[in-house]
Order: C-alpha cells, then sequence, then structure tokens
C-alpha cells in the first residue's frame, strides 16, 4: 500500500473532516492515517481519482493544483495528444489544456508533470519574472466598469490585481506595460503608465507607451475639480455630428482631460479630469467652435436659455429675409416666368438678383460659409460644408450664365439664385424649429432645478430671518415652515409633518416627518412647522447629486450612439465624393444640355445628404429619456446601462429589502434550556447591540419594546453570511445560522420542527448558542411589500423571468416565493456568493439584471448586465448601480425597464429615419428616378427634406416626454 499526502481545500472544520472519513471509509484498502483542515495523509490501493470524486463530490478540493504556462502547441491536435496523456495517469484528478497553458489537479509534483509534458515533444515556458506596474485610469464609470476591467484582466492571465478603481491600477504581472494598456483599451477603457512604476529591467522602462498627461502652461490657474471631477462647458457654433468629434477630438488633446462627452442637442461638453479650463476653452476655439463655462446648474440654465432663445430668434428673421427672396423668385418661375439668359435685359434683371443674392449669402447665410471654411482649415467637412457647396454652386453657375451667356448652349442659360435663396431659407428656418424644439428637451431636468428655492429662513437666537442660499452653512438651524420647500438636505430638530417628496422619489404618498428624520432639498412641507438642522448644502444635496446624474448620463452614449458616430465621422467626404461622381456621370453620360443636369443633380445631392439628423438620433432620445426617468424617481447612471436594460430578459430580486419592507420583526422566541423568552431575547440583544445587519436591528427594536437592560458584549465577531459571536456575562455567545453552528460543531438536529415551523410562516430562523450548546430559537419575520405581489406580476407579464435571490434557508425563501409566485428560488446564498450566480446565469445566455439594496449586493449589481439599487439613493448605491429607485417600489424595476425599452426603441426610430432619408434621398437626388420620371429633384424640395428631417428627429424624441408606466401608483396606496 502506497502512503500520499495530499493538501485540503474549502475544508472549514471538524464537521467537513467528519465527513470526509465518512465518505472514504466504504472504499476498499483505504485508511487515513491522519486529516485536518488542510490536508489528508492515507494509505490506499485504491485508485487515487476515485478517492479525488469521493471528496469532491462533498464540495472540497483535494490535490495538488499547477497552472504551467506551455510552448509548441500548435493545433487542436497537440492539445488532444496531451489531454490524452493526462487522461491515463491515475495521479492527475482533473486538468484543462489549452495551446498556451495547462490546468492540473493531481497527486503528482510539479517536476513529475513537467517531465510528462516534455516527453510528448512540448515545453513548460519558464515562469517570467513579475513586475509591479501601476496605471492611471479613465472611462470607467461605476462598479460595472471595474468589474468588467477585472475579468479582463482574469481572462489574460499571469496577472495579480493590487489594486483596482476607477481611476487607478496597481498589479503584479509578467505582461509588459503596453500589453497591460492593450488589455485595459480592448475593454473600452484608456491606460496612462506611471512614472514611478517598478519594472525590473532598463527594456521595459524605454518601452514606449502612451504618454502621461500634464499640464504643460503652469501659469494658468487650474480649474478646481468638482466632488466627481467634471467640468461642464456650454458650446456654440456646431451644427452635427461631425462638429461633435471634432470638439471631443479637440478637448481630448488638452493636458489633464481624462475623458469628455459632447451632448449635440443640449450644445454642452462635460469634461473628466484636472485640465486648465482655459486651455479646454481655447482648444474648443482654435477648433472653430465656441465655449464658455458653465459654473453652476442656475447659470448654466439661464446662459442656455439665454443662447436658445438668441438662436431661434436670429435664425427665424434670417429663414424670413431668405424665404423673402427666393419665394417671389420661385413664384416666378412656376407661374411662367422666364428664369432665362436670352437677351442684354435678361442679363441685367438677373444680373441685379444676383448681387442681391450675393448680400443674402454673405449676410443671412455667412454662417455656413464662416464655418464651412473654419473646418477645411481644419481638414474636416460638416453639414455647414454640403450647404455651403451646394448653395455657392448654384450661385456661382448663375451669375457665370449671367456674365458670360455664350459659353454654354441655349438650352443651358438657366439661372438658379430662387434655389440659393430658398435652400439658405428653408435650412435656417429647420435650424430655428430645431431649436425651439431642443429647448423642450431638458424641461425634466429644468423642473428638478427649479425645485429647489434660492432662500432660506435661518434661526439664530430664536430670531428668523430670510437669507439668500448662498449664506446658508453647515450645521445652521433652518425653519421650514407649511407649503415651504426645503433648501437644503438636514435632520429634523423640532416639530413634525408630513412632506411631499413625489419630486425626488415619484412616492405619490407624504412621508411623515419627525424629530430625527431625514429632509431633502426640495421636498414640499405639507402641513406643520419644522426645525431642522442643515447638514449636506450646494452640490452635496441629494437634489443637487441627482440633478449632477442626470446631467452625466444625458451626456452619456449608448453603443448605437457610438455607431452613429463612427458613420457622420466618414458621412459627408462620402457625400462629397458622391457628388463629384454624380456630376461626372452627369456630365459624360447625361441628356443636353449636360451642364444643367450636372449642376442640379451633384447640388442636391450635397443638399439632401444632411448630416444633423444622423447625429441628433441618439442624444436627443438620451436627453429626454434620462429626464423622463429623472421624473419617474429612476436615476440613470449611463445611456449605456439603458441600452442594457432594454434587452433584459432575466431579473434577480434580493429578498430583504426589495421584496420585504426591510424592517424586520421578532415573530417567535423557542428557549431550550431554564431560560425565559425575556431572559433569552436579552442576552440575544447584548450580543446584537454591536451588529449592524437588518436583523440585529429587528431584535433590539423588540428588546427596547419590552423594556430590556442590555448586558456588555466583549470579543464581538461578524462573520459574512452566518453570524455573530461574542463573550456576554463570560459567557460564550453565538447567533447565527445553521453554517454557523456546523461550524463550531453544534448540533441542532433535535430542534428541526420548530425551525420548519417557522420557516413555514415565512420566518427567518436564526439559532442562538451559549458554551456550544444550543439554547433557543428565534423567529424573524419581514413582510412581504404591498406592492411586490402585483410588481412580480407586472414583470413576468412583460415576459421576464424573476429569481429570488437570497441568503435566508430555502424552506423559508420557497415560502416567500410561493406568496409571490416566483418558480425560480437560489436560497442559502453567502453575500460573496450572490455574483457568482448571476455569473452563472449569464453562462446560461441569460441578460440579467440584479435589484438589491445597492450595498451587500454591490458585486452583484456590478457583475449584472444592469443594476438596480432600490432605496432612497444612498452615496453607495448610487455608486454601485445602473440604475437607483429613489421611490422603494419594485414597480419602479419595471417602470425603469419599460422606459429602456422605449428609449432604444425611440432611437432605433430615429437612427431608421436618418438611415432610409439618406439611403433614399441620396440616390433620388443622383437621379435614379430620372429615367421613369424624366426630371430631377429640385434641389429647393431637397433643402426642404433636409430640414424636415432634423425636426422629425427632434419632434420624435419628444414622444417620450409623454412616456407612461403601464402601472400608475395611487396616491391611495398603502405605502
Amino acid at each position: 500500500m502506497n502512503t500520499i499526502t495530499l493538501p485540503l481545500a474549502n475544508v472549514h472544520c471538524m464537521n467537513c473532516v467528519g465527513k470526509i472519513r465518512s465518505a472514504l471509509a466504504p472504499l476498499p484498502d483505504c485508511q487515513i492515517v491522519n486529516i485536518d483542515t488542510k490536508q489528508i495523509t492515507l494509505t490506499s490501493d485504491s485508485p487515487l481519482k476515485a478517492i479525488y470524486q469521493e471528496i469532491k463530490s462533498l464540495g472540497y478540493q483535494v490535490g495538488f493544483n499547477y497552472q504551467l504556462p506551455l510552448s509548441g502547441l500548435s493545433c487542436g491536435r497537440c492539445v488532444a495528444k496531451v489531454e490524452n496523456a493526462f487522461s491515463q495517469r491515475d495521479d492527475i484528478f482533473s486538468y484543462t489544456v489549452t495551446k498556451q497553458q495547462a490546468d492540473v489537479t493531481g497527486a503528482l509534483s510539479e517536476q513529475t508533470l513537467t517531465d510528462l509534458i516534455s516527453s510528448l515533444g512540448y515545453q513548460v515556458v519558464p515562469e517570467p519574472t513579475a513586475n509591479t506596474l501601476t496605471f492611471s485610469l479613465s472611462g470607467l464609470s461605476c462598479g460595472r466598469c471595474v468589474a468588467k476591467l477585472t475579468d479582463k484582466f482574469n481572462e489574460a492571465g499571469n496577472i495579480e490585481i493590487i489594486e483596482l478603481d476607477k481611476t487607478h491600477t496597481k498589479l503584479l504581472t509578467t505582461h509588459s506595460a503596453s500589453d497591460v494598456i492593450a488589455i485595459i483599451t480592448d475593454a473600452g477603457y484608456h491606460a496612462f503608465k506611471d512614472p514611478n512604476t517598478v519594472v525590473s529591467n532598463a527594456a521595459e522602462e524605454n518601452e514606449e507607451t502612451e504618454p502621461r498627461l500634464t499640464v504643460e502652461n503652469s501659469q494658468s490657474e487650474a480649474i478646481k475639480p468638482t466632488t466627481n471631477n467634471v467640468q461642464q462647458l456650454l458650446l456654440s457654433g456646431m451644427t452635427c455630428a461631425s462638429c461633435v468629434a471634432s470638439v471631443e477630438k479637440a478637448i481630448k488633446q488638452v493636458a489633464g482631460v481624462k475623458s469628455v462627452n459632447v451632448n449635440l442637442a443640449e450644445r454642452t461638453a462635460l469634461v473628466a479630469g484636472s485640465p486648465n479650463i482655459e486651455q479646454v476653452i481655447q482648444a474648443v476655439k482654435d477648433a472653430g467652435y465656441g465655449a464658455e463655462v458653465s459654473e453652476d446648474e442656475q447659470t448654466r440654465r439661464q446662459r442656455q436659455q439665454e443662447q436658445n432663445t438668441q438662436t431661434f430668434k436670429t435664425h427665424l428673421r434670417n429663414a424670413c429675409i431668405a424665404l423673402s427672396l427666393g419665394v417671389p423668385m420661385m413664384a416666378w418661375g412656376v407661374f411662367g416666368g422666364s428664369m432665362m439668359i436670352d437677351s442684354t435685359t435678361s442679363q441685367l434683371a438677373w444680373g441685379f438678383v444676383g448681387l442681391i443674392t450675393l448680400l443674402l449669402l454673405v449676410t443671412v447665410g455667412k454662417d455656413f460659409y464662416i464655418n464651412s471654411w473654419k473646418a477645411f482649415k481644419h481638414h474636416r467637412a460638416t453639414m455647414d460644408t454640403l450647404v455651403a457647396l451646394g448653395t455657392g454652386a448654384a450661385w456661382l453657375f448663375s451669375m457665370l450664365v449671367v456674365l458670360k451667356p455664350d459659353m454654354f448652349p441655349t438650352a443651358a442659360r438657366h439661372v438658379y439664385f430662387e434655389a440659393t435663396a430658398m435652400i439658405i431659407g428653408l435650412i435656417t428656418l429647420g435650424h430655428a424649429l430645431e431649436a425651439r424644439a431642443r429647448s423642450q428637451t431638458s424641461k425634466a431636468l429644468e423642473r428638478l432645478i427649479d425645485l429647489q428655492p434660492q432662500t432660506a429662513i435661518v434661526v439664530e437666537n430664536s430670531i428668523e430671518t430670510e437669507r439668500p442660499l448662498s449664506d446658508v452653512k453647515s450645521e445652521m438651524i433652518l425653519r421650514l415652515r407649511p407649503g415651504a420647500k426645503a433648501a437644503v438636505d438636514g435632520v429634523v430638530i423640532e416639530g413634525n409633518t408630513y412632506i411631499d417628496e413625489s419630486m425626488l422619489t415619484g412616492e405619490p404618498l407624504a412621508v411623515h416627518k419627525q424629530t430625527g428624520d431625514k429632509v431633502r432639498a426640495g421636498t414640499i412641507n405639507q402641513q406643520g412647522s419644522l426645525l431642522f438642522k442643515a447638514e449636506h448644502i450646494g452640490s452635496d444635496t441629494m437634489l443637487a447629486r441627482i440633478i449632477q446624474l442626470v446631467r452625466q448620463a444625458q451626456s452619456s452614449k449608448p453603443a448605437l450612439a457610438r455607431l452613429a458616430d463612427t458613420i457622420s465621422s466618414i458621412f459627408v467626404p462620402s457625400v462629397m465624393i458622391i457628388a463629384i461622381v454624380t456630376a461626372m456621370v452627369w456630365y459624360y453620360f447625361g441628356p443636353a444640355p449636360s451642364s444643367v443636369y450636372m449642376l442640379v443633380a451633384a447640388t442636391t445631392v450635397l443638399i439632401i445628404a444632411c448630416p444633423c439628423a444622423l447625429g441628433l438620433a441618439t442624444p436627443m432620445s438620451v436627453t429626454v429619456g434620462v429626464g423622463r426617468a429623472a421624473e419617474l424617481g429612476i436615476l440613470i447612471r449611463d445611456a449605456e446601462a439603458m441600452q442594457q436594460a432594454a434587452n433584459i430578459d432575466t431579473v434577480v430580486l434580493d429578498k430583504t429589502g426589495t421584496l420585504t419592507e426591510g424592517k424586520p420583526q421578532v415573530v417567535s422566541i423557542h428557549s431550550y434550556n431554564n431560560l425565559s423568552e425575556e431572559q433569552l431575547l436579552q442576552l440575544t440583544v447584548s450580543l446584537e447591540q454591536g451588529s449592524e445587519h437588518p436583523l440585529a436591528n429587528a431584535i433590539i427594536q423588540s428588546a427596547k419594546q419590552k423594556g430590556l437592560t442590555l448586558s456588555p458584549v466583549s470579543d464581538f465577531a461578524a462573520t459574512a453570511g452566518m453570524g455573530v459571536s461574542g463573550i456576554v456575562n463570560a459567557q460564550s455567545v453565538m447567533l447565527g445560522n445553521e453554517k454557523l453552528m456546523g461550524k463550531h460543531n453544534i448540533e441542532i438536529s433535535q430542534v428541526q420542527d420548530d425551525f420548519d415551523r417557522i420557516a413555514a410562516q415565512g420566518a427567518t430562523p436564526v439559532y442562538l448558542a451559549q458554551n456550544n450548546q444550543l439554547i433557543g430559537i428565534i423567529g424573524i419575520s419581514d413582510p412581504l411589500r404591498s406592492d411586490s405581489l402585483s410588481a412580480v406580476k407586472r414583470m413576468q407579464d412583460m415576459g421576464l423571468t424573476v429569481v429570488m435571490l437570497t441568503g435566508d434557508s430555502y424552506k423559508t425563501a420557497q415560502v416567500i416565493a410561493n406568496k409571490l409566485g416566483i418558480n425560480d428560488v437560489v436560497a442559502d446564498v453567502l453575500p460573496d456568493g450572490k455574483a457568482a450566480q448571476i455569473k452563472q446565469l449569464q453562462q446560461q445566455g441569460k441578460r440579467v439584471a440584479m435589484v438589491g439594496d445597492g450595498i451587500n449586493d454591490a458585486p452583484a449589481l456590478a457583475l449584472a448586465e444592469v443594476g438596480i439599487a432600490m432605496g432612497s439613493g444612498t452615496d453607495v448605491a448610487i455608486e454601485s448601480a445602473q440604475f437607483t429607485l429613489m421611490r422603494h417600489s419594485l414597480h419602479g424595476v419595471a417602470d425603469a425597464l419599460e422606459l429602456s425599452k422605449a428609449t432604444l426603441r425611440n432611437m432605433k426610430e430615429n437612427l431608421f429615419g436618418a438611415f432610409i432619408y439618406n439611403s433614399l434621398g441620396i440616390p433620388v437626388a443622383a437621379g435614379v428616378l430620372y429615367p421613369l420620371t424624366g426630371a430631377l429633384l429640385s434641389p429647393v424640395i431637397a433643402g426642404a427634406a433636409m430640414a424636415l428631417s432634423s425636426i422629425t428627429v427632434v419632434t420624435n424624441a419628444n414622444r417620450l416626454r409623454l412616456f407612461k408606466p403601464s402601472y400608475q401608483p395611487q396616491a391611495t396606496e398603502e405605502k
């Protein structure tokens, strides 16, 4: 018989050791010499694989694990050859082989395994020296981004993550810095190597990587970063998606900029990082556009309103001037007037009209030409380029006909001054109507801004004075009168009343407030008078944070927008090429007079191809959709989350605080020694006074109601997912679930009937042990929310698979699930195991939304396609989840998913309209219908269609403001 010693893993206690002994006992010729939680020594003639399988079936791991990098494996046959050799050895228990690595668990040494691989003709690559590399990161906006990058590092292999957050990472790796940057870039983020990175050789130090960003002009005053290091700029001069790309490119080149999002719909830019703001503004100006700092929401709102009003008035005035010239000329041609140059008189008359049209171009139409020239100097083309080329070509051709009519055949001596004027007039009118429609897109955000009053009543020395909000400081005492809005966040110190929080949470019922309760800025006091102490002021209030979050989400881009940006970047140059090809085809192959047909076709192609609609398609939908979500009490972190949420097919619901009220109560107490229920509860609450778990709060509240006194606790310890322990009255006390009892070998089988009765009521049974002896069970029930059943049914009716995930016992969880009609239940899960359950669902092809409280569910929220945090919008919830529900109702989850679907559908409608418009419009403008109709599309009609396309996109996006969820809460419902 052979004696062998093998390491063990996941063996936590002697109870586990006993299970292994029992499992191996039936094996013939197998005798355990020694076993503890770390290793097992045995003598056996039984196959080692059989021993491995028995131990693995209990959930434990046994054997040495090796991860060996390989070389020489070039194909699947090589892999199969190695796998076949491994399968024939009894001392290799399990293995995974790829062309790059072998992951092997067994009872052999690493050298034996290496020799085996070498005998097959392949090599084990010596482990390279690991280096510590540090990088600054940008583009990571939430916990999900961190989780995504973590997965990328794990997939790459040979990377140990020392530190990783949204702004930097520190890694121990054998990869080069450039390889790591490539991994990060492939994940969709940006990385810059820290100059203090520790490397092991000079070659690595000299390796070329992206330069670290530094501020070049130290004499300029750098901006003061906001709490999240984001600065907002108001932009001017942008007309299409090409302009967006140009502005983003210009800003990204400024030292200190980590990321930038430009919103064409709102003409704003959100700049993340710590750049010198003057350099950013100058970069935008150098690119041919305008920019100014938005100091705060009130200033931004005022300046944007001024800009929108001025833009609308300017465009409307210019449109009226252009159309007042173009319409009479067009009417002249339509009703039989000659537009041909056939005499000296017609030359003089149309020459005069041409000069008036030129005056129109240099006044009303000057912006098109100025902007196109700026774009040309920066080697780019925009919508203005197309308009300038089209109208300029029409005017030049017409003037050439007027000045040199003999150069053209008689039939070609036609002037197109009316087309130039009408195109300028119609496109400018379209811009005016678009500006008016765009001003409606941020109405939801404007209403949020309106919530915060500009003054507050400050109480000092019993004297009440009304002061500007800027004078209010933290710790000041404020008076909140009936009908007034709270100016800042604070805590009530005197009085009680009902406060309407619907503007923040979407909750229709007013909330009762009394001493110790929180008051949020922007909420309305309905009845009594309150005194409250200011805690968070200015940009630190909940309302300000919501406004900032909505603003950032409106400026973010989903994948569809990035697709549109990619197309837009090549769209205008492509149109110009199509126009040139069109002109050549008509000139060489078109009927006489070919020059006229060439001009009309090429000009119409240039005019009808409008990238405005393409550029506005997604940002308009995102802006309106995110704003409407805020009105419904749904905070959305970024537009990408909305696109993900629209495709969700599985919703995972945490039980406590999500399906339930989150306010547990003690419902039963069972004592198994001489202690009374009160004594048992007193011992329990004395232990739990150091815990912050919701179940602990239930026990503490029950003890307070009974007036029980607490004993001091020492050596308090909390074990995640199991329970707590400590010393109370010189006795060792433990309170927890079956896992905790099993860990300490405490017998609980004799109270199984009581456990089952408590669980059958939907309550959570908790064991209490003293000196390693079970002395009682406490049943704690967290009542279901009144709307959980209807919300779950609503989600199921939407075609979603609803899964309940909880750390409670399966029996308790099944009772709750039966009440709610939930068929899929995952119970008895530790907090760190929730993320694994999400990953398991994803591996099954599910697209998962995780709904939890945003604190202990943070890993699962981050890993899911969409994380939805319930509750009142705490900092942790907002950081962990893509969606935060201000209204504590599961109907908010369905609302969020319905709105996401509506927003994605709206984006697709806009993009489809823009693509179809150009896909059909450009060929028609080029003359593909000429063989059937015998006529070309008029440039004037093309100009009208171009303007109409943008207006259509903006109007369609604004339909989202009318979105109503399928379920409407009633003010009479019980909370």
